[in-house]
């Protein structure tokens, strides 16, 4: 049973999309989203009061539930648009997958931890939301689904994953963390004709190592 959505927590919403558009957040869509998942629904009520602060916190597994500011930027720079085929790596708690669906595209989300999957792809519908889910290497990407307009990796990779950019479509976008295993530059690729890359560079940013083959290990 997940918790009901009461007006304290959509008011403490209100305030949290207010501090990221004064922290720069400008996509009128992606404020929206963030201000309509539940995020307190992914953390026990003792620890209500961290639900809707701008930052990280544990999740179990030696993950944590990305900090609200990340999901936005990471959300404004993928440029989706409703109906967008969206590949995210690293399913985490689902509040980044939720975010993606209230944009309305189409999510498929990749974790890397059995633990986090199963828990995740159970409290997800029970929210309404329907992403497709797949527990496994997300490094390799899902080739049986591409291509993709966007993909999103939500840990940090040591180096950019082939196998994400040959499934980008030609004009899509992969937005990636890069970096050692403590700071990371926020990277966005656009794929052009011909295999050509354009590469964007922005923040740094800090995030748990990316998993898999073509991560940390």
């Amino acid at each position: 049973m997940i918790q009901p959505d009461t007006y304290r927590h959509k008011g403490m919403r209100r305030q949290l999309v207010q501090l990221l558009e004064q922290k720069g957040i400008a996509s009128p869509a992606v404020l929206q989203a963030i201000g309509s998942v539940p995020r307190h629904v992914f953390f026990d009520p003792a620890f209500l009061e961290h639900a809707y602060q701008d930052k990280a916190f544990p999740i179990g597994e030696g993950q944590t539930i990305s900090q609200p500011y990340t999901v936005a930027r990471q959300s404004e720079l993928l440029e989706v648009k409703a109906g967008d085929k969206v590949l995210e790596i690293g399913t985490g708690s689902g509040y980044q997958a939720c975010v993606l669906c209230e944009l309305g595209v189409k999510v498929y989300t990749i974790e890397y931890l059995k633990g986090l999957y199963d828990r995740t792809r159970a409290i997800l519908p029970q929210m309404g939301y329907q992403p497709y889910f797949k527990c496994g290497d997300g490094t390799q990407g899902w080739p049986t689904q591409a291509p993709f307009d966007a993909i999103l990796v939500t840990a940090g990779a040591p180096k950019v994953p082939p196998s994400l950019i040959q499934q980008l479509k030609v004009g899509g976008r992969l937005v990636i963390p890069v970096g050692d295993q403590h700071t990371q530059k926020m990277l966005r690729l656009i794929r052009g004709e011909g295999n050509q890359l354009h590469k964007e560079e922005y923040d740094n940013f800090a995030f748990v190592p990316l998993r898999g083959k073509d991560g940390w290990g």
